[in-house]
């Protein structure tokens, strides 16, 4: 499994199918300025993905408010995706989510960022946050069985958001409105001091 934090993410171009419903070509180099939550799940009309795409479309706005750009994509063509979004709720399906979902069936991507899972050619479940020069600053890689933590991607975006506005790193367990720790010795043994109990 390749590590990519701290490098750049691979770029691609691909078929997706937008949140109006309409098929286009994108690319992420498209989203360069912007923060983009890229992630990676195994196929449509399957048993956790719908639970996922839904949790992202529900906390949309969040994303939106901070910048951040959120792509779905598995291994399925258009027509899947557009059918997926056409089932109802209650029958399987994920409804007119708000965000694009990538195309990837000849596993381009999916290679690319080191999803392939050998048993059944699907993509694992791989989360990146990217920043808005392209660079991966976060990812998780979870197998089938397990879904995602969409709070957990929210507050990585808090996380690397306040390091960039403060310059302050940010300690376990760290959300929003907590202090953050300054690299240094003498900034560790300030906030050790002050917030060790509470770890």
């Amino acid at each position: 499994m390749s590590v990519l934090v701290n490098k750049p993410a691979p770029d691609f171009s691909a078929q997706a199918v937008m949140e109006d419903g309409s098929t286009r070509e994108v690319s992420l180099s498209d989203y360069r300025g912007q923060y983009v939550c890229l992630f990676f799940y195994p196929k449509d009309f399957t048993f956790v993905c719908p639970s996922e795409l839904i949790a992202f479309d529900h906390r949309l706005e969040e994303f939106t408010a901070k910048n951040v750009v959120v792509l779905g994509v598995s291994i399925d063509d258009a027509e899947s995706h557009a059918n997926w979004r056409d089932t109802a709720v209650e029958e399987g399906g994920i409804g007119a989510l708000g965000y694009a979902l990538v195309c990837d069936p000849d596993r381009s991507l999916t290679n690319a960022y080191d999803l392939h899972h050998d048993e059944t050619t699907f993509s694992l479940r791989g989360t990146f946050l990217i920043d808005k020069e392209g660079v991966v600053q976060h990812q998780v890689v979870n197998n089938l069985p397990l879904g995602r933590n969409v709070d957990e991607v929210l507050r990585m975006v808090d996380a690397l958001q306040f390091h960039e506005e403060h310059g302050e790193v940010c300690p376990a367990g760290w959300t929003q409105g907590k202090p953050g720790m300054e690299a240094s010795a003498e900034g560790v043994a300030a906030y050790l001091s002050a917030h060790a109990d509470s770890l």
